[in-house]
């Protein structure tokens, strides 16, 4: 016999015909009767729960008699949506509570103002009787502490009296009851979050209501994996979380973020259309993103119900996230108080609060936020269309294109661990603002895993071995602009002859350019249009000029100086000009965010049949030089976005030739799709440092509007004189400045032979030998090397020795009577290796070739 089961849309119809609909009137004279509905529908919805349980087991034994289910036989998307509503339900219910206390206290507080004010009049009226005076006194006294009672206090007059462990007990229940977790937070909270509440529920039923209609029409879509396989769905109804529980619950369990035709999606979103649908974990870059992202709100939350000040960003950044916050007056953030902050981050972590994404028209937002005024100006200023979204965990609602994770419970660690202070943009003529940091991991093993990491990086910053080793350091007088010392400046020097020997290997011809222009020239370029405002620009006669941001524009006149054929062919021009950018004051960051810099740069003027050759010549180029670094790198090829210019056959040919320089160059590679410049596609390099940053240096551009907005053209084979060329921009250190900062912190300092601002040191026994060190010094010195003499007759030898290994010297030379005799050394390392006595002759000959060699371990090589 063949029995048929339909399992119908048990959650439409609890919520039309079997569970209490709340309507409050207001949400703020209502709380008690929208919280006793929502008791109400919770439980109802738990009874359906129940009742749907039992069908599904029904099936399940159907199943297993060989019974066929028809309809929705996939019971658990119904299941899982109702254990979702069920949650949103008890946060609602939770944070009603948790009004209905604030609002309590705010009517108390004024009640104990008013009998204050009493209590101050009293006297004036009897001034002349004591007794009247106390006994008014005591009577307005005695109303305030009646007022003030809470069912845990410890007045005797609180009836009935309970003992110690019951009190406690019964607090807990009360608290529990009541929303109030303990954690230190303001009491009542800001008005504005309650203000804003209620406008966003009024908004979220018509909301709802729209999506229930548009769910009862929703068509029949097909879902693609990313194995090919396809699942049926419905509009509007199917989520990215349903498939994902159908796939595997653990699965599900471990997705942080859906992507949705490639774009980033909310798991708890129904989907629209047919679609591809990928479920992403933490480990994937984008949803590490949208982790740390949901992370900021957590964090946003409980900074509102701390400080109670108006939030401004709080996006995701490289590790971790940051939230702004603006606050009146003079007051600040202090890290005693992470501690607090943290706890209160926990509290709403374990409240497991839904994301809930809402679309809402320009206007209406601009009211939801009168009340700060950095919101009204990005709706105003950055807000182009007549709609935006806003995101809400519990209390907290706020501008956000999204996506967010489910539920505040999927952030299971969480670390605040810095703040500081910046101005709104970055633009020190605005307003100053707070700002604190945080991490957050899917787990508490990756958050000491985290920590550990966090201390090796900051014994390896940049900044301070800079200052230790006396390598470079910034003053005041010309912010962002590094002054670089003696053995800084070796440092620099080094790298830049490194490239310029690779520069005379593969055919480059370095040139100098200008470095301040016209803006005629910018003007040309596009420059002036889209980046004018990060130029260093000033009049200079009649005329605007500006010192250069980059090399590209004048090496466009230079290729354009003469007529140019097709032998010439490709043209690469090297320049290690000096640039300048108007960064913001705020955003200036040791040297990793300078003013002023100088560039690998490179500009190679080809013909289109040339891109793949030129590419694989600039891969080789950048696995040579990070080869000796002893960087690992990652390659992205971004190809035509959305918004481009020019012949898309033209982009199809291009993208073709990267891809193959790609596969031939043997290394791992991911596409990026669409995210290519607007002018050409690229290929972003990250290199890998010593602790596991990942940093991007290089960069390998293609352009094909510059040649156009420059006229350029060369005569091609057949004669023709128009022919436009392709320009490669390419760089592989990218900012020397920032290079020094990336190799500081990889080799914490201790710099491999070749590029060492300490290389050599002699150290002499005794004062009878201090003339044979500084003659053997200065023979290292000729040679090239960075050498030094310990002369200090006040410091023992182990003293002198142990001073240069600290110093991070690489070899340290001892010369006694002995080495003097012979003419030799005692060679040992930084590290305390021993190498023993040799000729001076034979150690200059094995240093210069250690050096010459650029060994990174010549300590152990020698």
């Amino acid at each position: 016999m063949l029995f048929v089961f339909v399992i119908y849309d048990l959650f439409s119809c609890t919520a039309k015909d079997k569970v209490p609909h709340c309507e409050p009137r207001t949400f703020k004279g209502q709380r008690g009767d929208m919280a006793e509905c929502l008791a109400a529908r919770l439980t109802a919805q738990e009874e359906q729960i129940r009742l749907l349980t039992g069908e599904i087991c029904a099936l399940r034994e159907g199943l297993s008699r060989g019974l066929v289910v028809v309809g929705d036989a996939a019971a658990s998307p119904v299941l899982e949506s109702l254990r979702a509503e069920n949650e949103k339900l008890r946060y609602r219910l939770l944070h009603l509570r948790r009004g209905l206390q604030a609002e309590l206290e705010l009517e108390e507080a004024k009640g104990t103002r008013q009998q204050g004010a009493k209590c101050v009049k009293a006297p004036q009226k009897t001034t002349t009787t004591t007794t009247t005076t106390n006994s008014s006194s005591k009577n307005c006294n005695s109303k305030e502490k009646q007022t003030n009672k809470r069912p845990d206090s410890n007045d005797k007059a609180a009836a009935p009296e309970l003992k110690s462990g019951e009190k406690n007990k019964e607090k807990k229940k009360q608290d529990k009851a009541q929303g109030n977790s303990g954690v230190k937070e303001l009491k009542p909270w800001p008005t504005y979050i309650s203000d804003r509440l209620s406008l966003y529920e009024e908004l979220k039923r018509e909301n709802d209501a729209l999506l229930a209609k548009k769910a009862t029409n929703g068509k029949p879509i097909t879902v693609e994996l990313p194995d090919g396989r396809k699942v049926a769905g419905k509009a509007w109804v199917t989520t990215p979380y349903q498939c994902a529980c159908d796939i595997s619950q653990g699965l599900a369990d471990n997705a942080v973020i859906s992507r949705v035709n490639g774009e980033l999606w909310d798991l708890d979103r129904p989907l629209e259309q047919d679609c591809s649908l990928e479920i992403l974990r933490f480990d994937d870059e984008d949803a590490q993103a949208v982790y740390w992202h949901s992370s900021a709100h957590i964090l946003g939350e409980a900074m509102e119900r701390f400080f109670g000040g108006c939030l401004c960003y709080g996006p995701p950044i490289e590790n971790g996230f940051y939230y702004d916050m603006f606050l009146d007056g003079e007051k600040g953030v202090s890290s005693t108080e992470f501690g607090d902050l943290e706890t209160l981050c926990k509290t709403v972590m374990k409240e497991k609060q839904p994301f809930e994404r809402l679309e809402i028209s320009k206007e209406t937002l601009l009211r939801m936020f009168k009340y700060n005024k950095f919101k009204c100006r990005i709706l105003n200023e950055k807000v182009t269309t007549p709609t935006t979204t806003v995101y809400r965990c519990g209390p907290l609602i706020d501008l956000c294109r999204g996506p967010h994770v489910r539920h505040t419970g999927k952030i299971k660690a969480m670390r605040i661990y810095k703040n500081s202070s910046t101005y709104w943009e970055g633009r020190s003529d605005m307003e100053t603002l707070q700002r604190i940091y945080g991490i957050s991991f899917p787990d508490s093993k990756m958050l000491k895993e985290w920590e550990h990491f966090q201390e090796e990086a900051k014994n390896r910053d940049h900044r301070k071995i800079g200052k230790d080793q006396e390598l470079f350091f910034f003053h005041d007088l010309s912010p962002g602009s590094c002054f670089f010392m003696p053995r800084g400046a070796y440092i620099y020097n080094t790298l830049a002859e490194f490239i310029r020997g690779e520069y005379w290997r593969r055919g480059f011809q370095e040139v100098a350019s200008p470095n301040i222009y016209n803006s005629k020239l910018w003007e040309t370029s596009g420059h002036w249009q889209h980046y004018s405002e990060n130029m260093f620009s000033f009049p200079v006669e009649d005329d605007v000029f500006a010192l250069k941001p980059m090399n590209c524009p004048g090496h466009c006149l230079m290729f354009s100086h003469r007529p140019r054929s097709w032998r010439e062919l490709p043209l690469r021009l090297a320049d290690f000009g000096v640039l300048h950018r108007n960064e913001l004051s705020g955003t200036l960051t040791g040297l990793t965010r300078v003013r002023r810099f100088q560039q690998d740069d490179a500009h190679i003027f080809c013909t289109m049949d040339q891109i793949e050759s030129e590419m694989k010549g600039c891969l080789d180029f950048l696995r040579c030089v990070y080869d000796v670094f002893g960087f690992s790198f990652q390659l992205h090829l971004s190809t035509r976005p959305e918004k481009y210019l020019g012949d898309i056959a033209v982009w199809n040919q291009a993208e073709k030739q990267l891809e193959n320089s790609l596969n031939e160059f043997g290394e791992p590679w991911k596409l990026n799709p669409g995210d290519g410049a607007f002018y050409g596609p690229k290929i972003d390099i990250k290199i890998k440092d010593a602790i596991g940053r990942y940093h991007q240096c290089a960069t390998i551009q293609l352009d094909f509007q510059l040649p156009i907005r420059f006229n350029l053209t060369f005569v091609g084979k057949d004669g023709d004189d128009r022919v436009r060329p392709v320009i490669i921009h390419r760089a592989i250190l990218g900012s020397v400045e920032r290079m020094i900062a990336i190799l500081t912190e990889n080799y914490a300092g201790k710099w491999p032979l070749w590029l060492s601002p300490r290389q050599v040191m002699l150290v002499p026994v005794n004062p009878s030998c201090e003339d044979y060190a500084k003659s053997v010094c200065k023979l290292f010195t000729e040679a090239g090397f960075m050498a030094d003499a310990d002369l200090d007759s006040s410091c023992l030898l182990n003293k002198k020795i142990r001073n240069a290994q600290l110093a991070q010297y690489n070899f340290i030379l001892v010369v006694g009577e002995k080495e003097k005799m012979t003419n030799n050394v005692n060679v040992r390392t930084r590290d305390n290796k021993v190498h023993g006595e040799l000729s001076v002759a034979e150690v200059l000959a094995r240093l210069t070739l250690l050096k010459e060699s650029r060994c990174r371990s010549a300590e152990e090589e020698f």
